[in-house]
């Protein structure tokens, strides 16, 4: 995976990189999927790694414990939005652009994934986890970082000296948590309007 301060359209990685980021996204949504529809406590690493066809030894080398492979693929459908927003027509508004680069890694394709009403109330329950808290905030901080920098690249400002860039990347973060902790459903869509006006 690239570095986390820097959005990735930076070059194609080789096909070594590429096979680690697979292993590594497999593993993430394993987790995910299993801690979704089991429970955080009725999951082992033994069936992550199982789900994602690869060893342990293969689980440990990409993460220490099951919060860590949760929070990675979080990190990851972030630097995505990132990654997306620079790819985004020169001419378009940063709204929209963001919010077509937020909409397309958090909300899946109708039908392509599961959108009912155990699913969404399996994943706020796996984000209230205690020991899932640590590693997201610190998903969070990274995936701000880089969004802050597309963010200054697509306005011409600087992400270390303006405080616009790092505002934008955390309205929108604080959007998406917002509407996958939300007790009731919230369309991320209508959640990000809010946070844009």
């Amino acid at each position: 995976m690239a570095p986390a301060d820097e959005p990735r359209t930076t070059g194609q990685p080789g096909l070594r990189e590429r096979k680690k980021r697979q292993t590594r996204v497999a593993l993430s949504q394993a987790a995910i999927r299993l801690c979704v529809l089991h429970g955080w406590a009725d999951v082992t690493i033994e069936q992550i790694a199982a789900e994602a066809n690869v060893s342990v030894r293969t689980f440990r080398n990409y993460f220490a414990g099951k919060a860590e492979a949760i929070a990675a693929g979080h990190l990851e459908r972030m630097l995505q939005v990132a990654d997306d927003l620079l790819e985004r027509p020169a001419g378009e508004p940063l709204w929209d652009s963001l919010r077509h680069a937020v909409l397309g890694q958090f909300v899946p394709p109708e039908g392509s994934a599961p959108q009912n009403e155990r699913w969404r109330e399996g994943v706020r329950l796996m984000l209230a986890e205690p020991a899932l808290a640590g590693e997201i905030v610190k998903a969070n901080a990274a995936a701000q970082q880089v969004l802050a920098k597309a963010v200054a690249r697509r306005t011409g400002t600087d992400a270390e000296r303006d405080i616009y860039p790092r505002l934008v990347a955390a309205g929108s973060a604080v959007a998406v948590e917002h509407s996958l902790r939300a007790d009731e459903s919230m369309p991320l869509g209508a959640v990000l309007a809010q946070v844009f006006e």
